[in-house]
């Protein structure tokens, strides 16, 4: 066997595989832009976990103007604050994270929508470095070729928001029986309660740190909403 030709041969095929990957991969990036995601790792993940249960997964894709403005402030309001004003991370958090994490047992996240977004529709659920590898390339470039705009509609769209219930207008049929349009700023700030644990913090009925939450998350709606940039996105004005 010779293996001077084999090893540069594997190289070159190596090589090849990578480049068509690398290709695939940022031409999926820029058709998420106008087109949907179908489904993600997660929600397979989902669907599996639910199997034998006798519940089903729950998806129903809504677009950015058929969805509330209080969901879309909510969420924000909820997961992301500063979210129209960093570039896909927010350092500080970052950094208060990773202080908070080496001092306690209990693990806190400092993930923006657009990390999320990442995560969610590219990724798989884990806390492994390659995993979090690639989510700050996918995060970088989300947020360079899709926008403020569609990463939120993505987000609201893919977010688990209840055991089996992914997005805004699952979560709003399931939980108030109406569409993600008619959602009021009590609803919506209950469903963006549920986000950190979406089988924890149940909503209907409301456990009671979903209920806390809630509480939260309205008062910080109040001081968002004077915000110009906010109020351009949530409307959908930008």
């Amino acid at each position: 066997m010779n293996l001077k030709g084999i090893v540069p041969r594997t190289w070159r095929r190596l090589k090849r595989v990578l480049l068509v990957l690398i290709v695939a991969q940022f031409v999926y990036i820029v058709l998420l832009k106008w087109v949907n995601p179908p489904i993600t790792i997660t929600q397979i993940s989902s669907w599996g976990s639910l199997w034998g249960t006798g519940k089903s997964l729950q998806k129903t894709w809504v677009s950015y103007d058929e969805i509330s403005q209080h969901a879309k402030l909510a969420v924000i309001a909820s997961e992301d604050q500063l979210f129209t004003d960093h570039n896909g991370f927010d350092f500080k958090s970052i950094e208060k994270a990773m202080k908070h994490n080496q001092q306690s047992k209990k693990i806190k996240g400092a993930s923006t929508i657009s990390q999320q977004v990442a995560k969610n529709v590219f990724l798989w659920q884990g806390r492994s470095w390659f995993r979090k590898g690639l989510e700050v390339y996918f995060t970088f470039m989300i947020e360079k070729i899709w926008g403020k705009q569609r990463i939120l509609e993505v987000y609201l769209n893919v977010a688990e928001m209840g055991e089996g219930v992914f997005g805004i207008e699952a979560a709003s049929q399931v939980n108030y029986h109406k569409n993600a349009a008619s959602l009021n700023r009590e609803e919506a700030a209950m469903i963006a309660a549920c986000l950190p644990n979406p089988v924890k913090y149940t909503i209907n009925p409301p456990a009671r740190i979903t209920a806390y939450r809630q509480r939260r998350i309205l008062v910080q709606m109040r001081n968002l909403a004077p915000d110009p940039d906010i109020t351009e996105l949530v409307t959908g004005r930008n």
